[in-house]
């Protein structure tokens, strides 16, 4: 049964603008439908508050000042918000509508994924936080179900709607806010996050697409949360054997529980995200996951099954294998002699020679090793990091400094490392010096005088100054033509960073009194409407009232009500009045006669003689058991003397 039917929003015009045309989603806070604009003949999504939280004024104004901020995240990995708004009970943002699924619906049909898919997926979702953390904003809900993939491949961030500014303290008391497999312990222990926060986040989500489970499982809530204060999150390659090493280092640095030791934002993590994507050869990337199917089992926290963990320490024995085949000197000599002194027979004396003999082959082989390798060593990481922390990671690795370039970025935060010579991971030698460019930052731009011109050009103008055109509202103005802008948000002449949003503000031009058609003819309706700059529309489904069958019943907006120039007017015409039959109330009391005429549908006036002592109704106006027009006033004649 399509359950969208029994919602009261479903096939509705909401503000007069968006026509609802199904039910997406449910959540906590909101209900997502799918609608059209009908002004610009566009689908979109609406996110419409439960009516009990839009009771609350102070959460319907914080939700409408974050909506605002949100929709200045103008990011091609961000759910765009296009107009914010309110109906009667209804609080709803309008944003846009991406057709594909989400991570988790991903992650439910085909568990673990390749590891290029799964940095694929995880790049453009730290792209959008990394802009929302330079933007001053934390996601602090960041889980696969908020990471929506579109059917083209476009990888995109939604519900901001939970955002706060960066340092600002979350009472969470009585509640914990984000899904309790993907909190930060200190957003467990304490509500207050920062960035680290949403990179903890991140990490669970690359574990969770590396191995098709979640790093922390239990039997409820509780136990998640007791785990993911108290236990590291293991590494993928334990689940899945033969993962890179670098994959296992990038999630446990994305997921250390001392906040400190992680990187401090999404775009300290997008560099090392990147960093460790160079390491890994094509077939590293390409490797398939084991099998995995959907978990059943309805534990909290994990919705995946994997391959059981394997027996013994087989993943780290192979690591530490590679690590001393990659230390071990080379020399051919070596084993050669070990061989030939294991079959020595001859006297001490002459093994007491072959040992000698043998370890000076090894001192000779271990020399040859050192020229060749050992002067060298590997530029540390250094992306992400602030100048101080990245030139003392140069000292601790025996390395000089040669300098220090700074250069515009519109990704990297000011002053963190954006790029080195020679770059992180490269070879040199031991007494190499490494040159650093560390970010200015973004160019500043100023904002544009797009007043009085149109939305369109608007736009253009905001664009060629490097700035993005942001969430537009309209508002009525006498001296601002229609369709032009009023004024922009920042104001005209604000110094900003380069593409950041620029909220507009478009005249709708001088308010249309809407006149008052109840009672006349459809036609006479339209055409008193359309002299007045409005259009008219009919409803199909009639209705019963006093005015007579095919006149004006009601009408949206009613009489009196500003409107803009062409705003379409919804008119529902009369049926009629309906004709009910009327009750025997004589030798009743008034009060009890009165009850039961208003009851049936009618108004209720008394008359009382001169000298009437008496509530015993007399007479009725209208006769017992005739029918009469539903509202109209019956008159009741108590008795005289």
């Amino acid at each position: 049964m399509d359950t969208t039917l029994q919602d009261p929003l479903v096939g509705r015009l909401l503000d007069g603008r968006y026509r609802v045309e199904a039910r997406i989603a449910v959540g906590g806070m909101a209900t997502v439908y799918r609608a059209v604009d009908t002004r610009l003949d566009r689908v979109l999504a609406l996110k419409v508050m439960h009516p009990a939280l839009a009771a609350d004024a102070a959460f319907v104004e914080r939700f409408i000042r974050e909506a605002k901020s949100v929709a200045r995240l103008s990011h091609p990995n961000v759910v765009a918000v296009f107009d914010q708004g309110a109906q009667g009970a209804y609080v709803y943002l309008a944003m846009e509508y991406v057709a594909g699924c989400t991570l988790r619906d991903v992650l439910r049909e085909r568990g673990a994924l390749r590891p290029r898919a799964a940095l694929d997926i995880l790049e453009p979702v730290l792209a959008a936080l990394g802009a929302a953390h330079l933007a001053g904003f934390v996601h602090r809900d960041m889980k696969p179900e908020n990471v929506l993939i579109g059917d083209d491949g476009r990888v995109k961030v939604a519900d901001f709607g939970l955002v706060r500014a960066v340092g600002t303290a979350t009472d969470t008391t009585g509640s914990l806010l984000g899904t309790v497999s993907y909190l930060a312990p200190e957003q467990i222990e304490n509500g207050s996050v920062d960035p680290r926060a949403d990179v903890y986040a991140c990490g669970v989500m690359l574990y969770e697409m590396l191995t098709g489970a979640k790093p922390h499982t239990g039997e409820n809530a509780a136990q998640v949360i007791y785990r993911h204060l108290h236990q590291d999150v293991p590494a993928p390659s334990a689940l899945v054997p033969g993962l890179p090493v670098a994959l296992d280092s990038l999630v446990a640095g994305a997921t250390a529980r001392d906040a400190e030791l992680r990187p401090r934002d999404a775009v300290g993590l997008l560099a090392l995200t990147r960093e460790a994507r160079a390491e890994l050869t094509d077939a590293q990337l390409d490797a398939e996951p084991p099998l995995s199917r959907p978990d059943t089992s309805g534990r909290a926290g994990d919705r995946t099954s994997v391959l059981p963990r394997p027996h013994g320490d087989g993943v780290g024995t192979t690591h530490r294998t590679s690590r001393l085949e990659m230390t071990a000197p080379p020399s051919g000599p070596g084993p050669a002699a070990v061989r030939r002194g294991a079959a020595f027979r001859g006297p001490r004396r002459g093994l007491y020679s072959v040992v000698t003999a043998l370890l000076l082959v090894l001192g000779v082989g271990t020399g040859v090793w050192y020229i060749n390798s050992g002067q060298f060593t590997h530029v540390p990481s250094l992306l992400g990091q602030t100048q101080r922390a990245a030139e003392q990671r140069i000292e601790d690795a025996g390395l000089g400094l040669e300098g220090v370039d700074r250069k515009y970025s519109d990704t990297v935060e000011r002053g963190s490392v954006m790029d080195s010579d020679p770059a992180s991971g490269d070879r040199v030698r031991k007494n190499g010096a490494v040159r650093l460019v560390v970010s200015r930052g973004p160019e500043i731009v100023r904002v544009p005088d797009v007043g009085g011109v149109t939305l369109a050009e608007a736009r253009k103008a905001l664009k060629e100054a490097g700035l993005s055109p942001g969430m537009v509202t309209r508002e009525f103005s006498e001296d601002i033509g229609r369709g032009e802008v009023i004024r922009t948000d920042p104001e005209a002449g604000t110094d900003r960073h380069p593409d950041s949003a620029v909220a507009l503000v478009v005249s709708k031009g001088a308010p249309v009194d809407v006149p008052d058609v109840t009672g006349l003819s459809a036609d006479e309706a339209t055409a008193a409407l359309e002299s007045e700059g409005l259009k008219a529309r009919v409803r199909p489904a009639r209705v019963h009232s006093a005015e007579p069958a095919g006149a004006v019943a009601k009408q949206s907006p009613g009489s009196g009500a500003e409107a803009e120039e062409g705003t379409t007017i919804e008119l529902t015409l009369s049926e009629g009045p309906r004709m009910i039959e009327v009750p025997d109330v004589t030798g009743k009391d008034v009060d009890e006669a009165r009850a039961l005429l208003e009851d049936a549908g009618f108004e209720v006036e008394v008359d009382r003689p001169f000298l009437s002592f008496t509530d015993t109704v007399a007479e009725q106006s209208v006769a017992a058991g005739e029918r009469a027009v539903e509202g109209s006033t019956l008159t009741l004649t108590t008795k005289g003397l």
